[in-house]
């Protein structure tokens, strides 16, 4: 497997996490508010529950990303396999370009497609709301695992990645990376939520990261058009 593709996937992650906090930053607010009224604790004392909801949210990727390696796989029995996976990592390059669009608000064409995955959600959203309030860590978990299925372009584009990646494993570790990846901005979102949010929302820090994001973009296609040659 190319060590250049759990690179990417997890400074996408890591690049991205001004769209993870987006999607997901209310939902961690969510679980430290309630968590901080309820049991009266400082923030160090939430961490493990942060920790152990960002675990669970790591863990869907890693099987999503596991099932995606399997399909792969299976494309891969055919003759013609290599134009298709190659045709896939541009695609997932031109996906990740249209991320950074969006991440520097220079184009939101993206939000679209998320909103189709909200088919999805919609199955979990019951789920969610049995597990509110957060009281325990298993609960925190647990919810981490459910929220992890949320509609997400860049999950989508790394899901791309992961499907080139050649097998189960190597699609889990793509999933993997990236989940790794995103996890220094949501668990500071989750510890000090109002003065990391201040931040992120500051117009060049978004601009930097979609910047970032489209260079990501344009080395995957780059890599793409290195192996075919």
């Amino acid at each position: 497997m190319q060590e250049s593709l759990l690179l990417t996937a997890f400074l996408v992650g890591i690049f991205g996490g001004v769209h993870c906090l987006g999607m997901c930053g209310g939902v961690v607010g969510t679980l430290t508010l309630g968590l901080s009224v309820k049991h009266q604790q400082s923030w160090w004392r939430m961490l493990p529950f942060q920790l152990l909801y960002n675990l669970g949210r790591i863990s869907s990727y890693a099987v999503i990303g596991t099932l995606f390696g399997l399909l792969g796989m299976a494309i891969g029995g055919l003759d013609a396999f290599l134009p298709i996976q190659q045709g896939l990592q541009v695609f997932a390059g031109v996906f990740m370009i249209a991320l950074g669009l969006y991440l520097a608000g220079w184009w939101f064409g993206i939000v679209s497609i998320e909103k189709a995955g909200q088919v999805i959600w919609q199955k979990f959203q019951p789920m969610v709301q049995r597990l509110t309030p957060v009281e325990n860590y298993r609960q925190a978990y647990t919810y981490g695992l459910v929220w992890g299925w949320l509609p997400c372009g860049l999950v989508y584009s790394m899901l791309i990645m992961a499907l080139t990646a050649g097998s189960m494993l190597d699609g889990a570790l793509v999933m993997l990376a990236f989940g790794l990846g995103t996890l220094p901005n949501l668990l500071l979102m989750g510890v000090f939520a109002f003065y990391f949010t201040r931040f992120t929302r500051n117009i060049w820090v978004k601009k930097a990261a979609g910047v970032s994001v489209i260079a990501l973009g344009l080395w995957q296609i780059y890599l793409a058009f290195t192996v075919a040659v």
